[in-house]
């Protein structure tokens, strides 16, 4: 498995994933993958064109609880073993290593189901570290949910050290959740 800049090469692999339900996004799930399904189908080039913002100029996010904010400059790399199997996203905030409230991590990452537990997320996750080093960052915060041991086995195996258990805040349901760093 490799990570790959989205392209219109991978492009029907990617589509093949959110037709089988697989989000990127693991708090909108399949909202998610239908509003990326209509993006694709509206103009399949400048979808994957947006994927790649470092100075945020795409259109604002949407939160789980349907609000609107501001996009963080940032990218999303797809993990490729000769077809999509999943995604890994970075973004950050210029001149800071703070995010804002409701951003909950630096990176965050998602496997297709059928491509799981074979290292992909651990391997994805190691290659985007010196990116984010490259970035000036000192560190990256990535979070999950206190059931996701998985995950955490991903994080902790690149380095990342729990920081806190603390609440999502209300754009996210008050669900708790876990914060782990990275020190780069």
């Amino acid at each position: 498995m490799d990570l790959v800049r989205p392209a219109l090469a991978y492009l029907d692999s990617y589509v093949e994933a959110l037709k089988r339900d697989w989000s990127h996004d693991n708090m909108r799930g399949i909202a998610a993958a239908h509003e990326e399904l209509c993006e694709i189908a509206r103009n399949p080039g400048e979808f994957v064109r947006s994927l790649t913002d470092p100075d945020a100029k795409g259109a604002p996010i949407t939160l789980p609880d349907g609000s609107r904010v501001a996009r963080l400059p940032g990218f999303r790399l797809w993990m490729w073993d000769g077809e999509f199997c999943g995604s890994i996203g970075l973004r950050w905030q210029p001149g800071t290593m703070e995010l804002p409230p409701y951003c909950l991590g630096h990176i965050g990452y998602a496997v297709v189901p059928w491509r799981q537990r074979r290292g992909y997320a651990t391997r994805a996750l190691g290659l985007v570290l010196p990116m984010a080093r490259e970035l000036g960052l000192a560190h990256v915060d990535i979070t999950t949910d206190p059931d996701n041991l998985a995950s955490q086995r991903v994080i902790a195996k690149n380095g990342g050290i729990l920081q806190e258990r603390f609440c999502k805040g209300r754009h996210f349901g008050d669900r708790e959740g876990l914060l782990f760093r990275i020190c780069l």
